[in-house]
């Protein structure tokens, strides 16, 4: 077969067939109450990840020295205009855990912003671009440079989508287990018409004003009397037909888009779901496999692209610090504070400093003190010798 104008114009001419679907109010209402679960999840966790973030102080330290200047007040209080630290860190965690990537550019002026939207150019040589950098409603007229920005991916493979497809076959189970258990408690009956009632004239009309009336208010009513017309007989079969389930199955299962949603992203599932036993031990598994990384990850990228190599060799580079993250009782720390002063590891500023109370301005407070219950083995040889000399 030829290539055939008139073909091609008839082609055109002729209007396209669109298939249409109905879509039902209560397939619009479970789709809404299946998103709403999995971003309940998700905010859960992620929620839980920035706040644990925001409670970390990002300490700045200048060729050795920490010091407070403008960098650790970008990066602990005000890191642009429109945010706090607070609010920066959740959306940044939003990005990097929802699209699995997370980028921030440096304004003229020196704002840290979160990229809503950017395009990406591969370059395996001389560093990748990022152009149409979009973020809330403006776009970045130039490009940035990979050294321009930072830039962070969470995972190799997207764990969010892959939640997002154990969400879709899970979420028919639960639609099924939901379905079962309205069923197994609704009122169910046999209608039974006799075929003199049926060649009624009126028997359309009489057969809908039962159904759409007298059967609803029946059945929405504790106490009701259900009107029937000569030849019709309603025998109520009740729940014997369904066995006897429990709303806590379905309640189960619920939590179990939290446990997918926290194994995904390395967090504990009781913390997703709010369990309270055994919580300390699940922060500190939150601590270890989940924050810690992350603060790492996010370190990492700041002091090689802020600081870099000739910065580093000389002492200048940022740490996260997540010890602030696990709530600190003063009186519960007593002990270890006095071991940790006495052992020479902390100063009395530094204790002050963890616990989240001001420190004192004085130069005791910032030596290392060392009780005399600490000496080398050798000193402890050399006493034993003078005294056997004695």
């Amino acid at each position: 077969m030829g290539f055939s104008i008139r073909r091609l114009f008839k082609s055109r001419e002729e209007p396209q067939r669109v298939a249409s679907v109905e879509i039902t109010d209560q397939q619009v209402h479970e789709a809404a109450v299946e998103v709403s679960l999995r971003e309940l999840a998700f905010w859960t966790c992620v929620g839980k990840i920035a706040n644990a973030l925001t409670k970390c102080e990002f300490r700045t330290f200048f060729k050795g020295e920490e010091i407070q200047g403008d960098e650790y007040y970008l990066w602990n209080f005000e890191p642009n205009k429109n945010q706090n630290k607070a609010e920066f860190l959740s959306k940044a965690m939003e990005k990097l855990y929802r699209e699995n990537e997370l980028l921030i550019v440096e304004s003229a002026d020196g704002q840290l912003l979160v990229a809503d939207s950017f395009t990406t150019t591969k370059n395996t040589l001389y560093g990748d671009t990022y152009s149409g950098v979009t973020v809330d409603d403006y776009t970045f007229q130039r490009s940035f440079r990979s050294e321009d920005v930072l830039h962070w991916k969470l995972n190799n493979k997207n764990v969010n989508q892959i939640i997002q497809g154990l969400y879709s076959s899970y979420s028919k189970l639960i639609d099924y287990s939901a379905k079962s258990y309205l069923k197994s408690r609704g009122s169910r009956g046999i209608l039974d018409i006799s075929a003199l009632a049926q060649s009624d004239k009126n028997f359309s009309e009489k057969l809908s004003k039962l159904m759409n009336e007298y059967f609803k208010s029946f059945f929405n009513n504790s106490n009701a009397v259900l009107p029937l017309y000569e030849g019709y007989t309603y025998t109520d079969l009740g729940s014997k037909t369904y066995s006897e389930g429990s709303s806590r199955d379905i309640k189960s299962q619920y939590d179990d888009i939290f446990d997918f949603t926290a194994r995904g992203i390395s967090m504990p599932p009781s913390l997703a779901k709010g369990d309270v036993q055994d919580t300390s031990k699940a922060v500190d598994e939150m601590l270890t496999f989940c924050l810690d990384p992350l603060a790492m990850t996010l370190q990492q990228e700041i002091n090689r692209k802020r600081n870099g190599k000739a910065g580093m060799k000389t002492g200048t580079h940022m740490q996260v610090n997540t010890t602030k993250v696990k709530h600190i009782d003063m009186f519960d720390i007593a002990t270890s504070a006095d071991k940790l002063i006495s052992s020479g590891i902390y100063t009395v500023n530094m204790i002050l400093r963890a616990v989240g109370e001001p420190e004192i301005d004085e130069p005791w407070a910032n030596q290392h003190f060392i009780t005399k219950n600490y000496s080398t083995i050798q000193e402890i040889l050399d006493g034993m010798q003078e005294k056997g000399g004695v």
